[in-house]
């Protein structure tokens, strides 16, 4: 039976599989010590998510059962996550984890093969797909450019598509309150399946607000942030327009979602370059998942008007 595989995060219960008995792990104890410590730091909440986050990743690799576990269940297919958890208290030792896949398909077959398995450990795993989980949503959030490029490179393959930006325009001066504070960028941008015939485009618009305006370093360095957030909005919303068709055997067909189309696709380039009107652009009806700002680098170029699938 085909599946139908979409540039979302994903919700449903049959992308989610459910890993308890993992063995106690001799570093979670360290990392509880260590979160407990947050409160006293100068960040704010989600900051301090992620420095905590990457000092473990970076530092206590071997602490983490989720790299044993990514290692064992992507062989089944694309993971968009893979969460492991501690036991709550008077439940015992060990912990338990949440993996979501995009298909499927993919998690049946991690289940059956996975479910009573050592894989990594002495003891076996349980593991279950999740029948009822609260908090599914009807339609997940669009992917942000990472995922999306990850999934695309998985189902169509390095050379499968292609992506140039069409236009990246300022539009600070367009209207609105307090412009002389913020800086905003429209970007659109093309993707390209040669292999289906199928192309589409994403117009996105990404702000920043500058607190000293009079400071030319800080200036440029909130433009070359909102450049990339907006050039990563754009080619997730392009993404979002695309639907693969997974059939049994394990090929790949591609539908255009026409539901997501938009005034901006039948504009040719010469005239999408000359968008500057924002509110005549519809930039609202895509909810996006994060473009994580800390994971663009100042000192990385930008894209280039042909961006390679590498």
């Amino acid at each position: 039976m085909a599946e139908v595989v979409e540039f979302r995060v994903p919700t449903g219960s049959a992308q989610t599989l459910l890993v308890w008995g993992l063995e106690p792990q001799p570093g979670l104890e360290i990392i509880r010590s260590l979160r407990s410590l947050s409160p006293s730091l100068p960040l704010s909440p989600r900051s301090t998510r992620r420095y905590f986050q990457r000092l473990f990743l970076v530092f206590f690799p071997l602490l983490f059962p989720q790299h044993s576990l990514y290692s064992a269940f992507s062989k089944f297919g694309l993971l968009y996550s893979v969460r492991a958890h501690s036991s709550a208290a008077g439940a015992g030792p060990g912990s338990y984890a949440i993996l979501k896949f995009y298909s499927s398909g993919d998690a049946r077959r991690a289940q059956r093969a996975c479910n009573g398995q050592r894989l990594f450990q002495k003891s076996a795993l349980k593991v279950c797909v999740c029948t009822k989980q609260k908090g599914f949503q009807q339609q997940g959030l669009a992917l942000n450019s990472n995922k999306c490029q990850e999934l695309a490179n998985h189902y169509l393959g390095f050379n499968g598509w292609s992506s140039h930006i069409i236009t990246l325009q300022e539009v600070s001066g367009f209207g609105g309150e307090n412009e002389e504070q913020s800086v905003k960028y429209l970007c659109a941008v093309e993707v390209t399946l040669p292999t289906h015939g199928v192309c589409t485009r994403g117009v996105a618009l990404a702000e920043a607000d500058v607190e000293n305006t009079e400071d030319p370093l800080q200036f440029i360095t909130a433009s070359r942030r909102v450049q990339k957030v907006a050039v990563g909005k754009a080619l997730s919303a392009a993404f979002q327009k695309i639907l693969l068709v997974v059939l049994e055997n394990g090929k790949v067909a591609v539908e255009y979602n026409s539901t997501q189309e938009q005034l901006t696709d039948s504009l040719a380039e010469e005239e999408l370059k000359g968008l500057v009107q924002v509110n005549e652009v519809s930039l609202e009806q895509f909810d996006f998942e994060e473009e994580v700002l800390s994971d663009l680098s100042f000192d990385d170029e930008l894209p280039r008007q042909e961006m390679p699938c590498s």
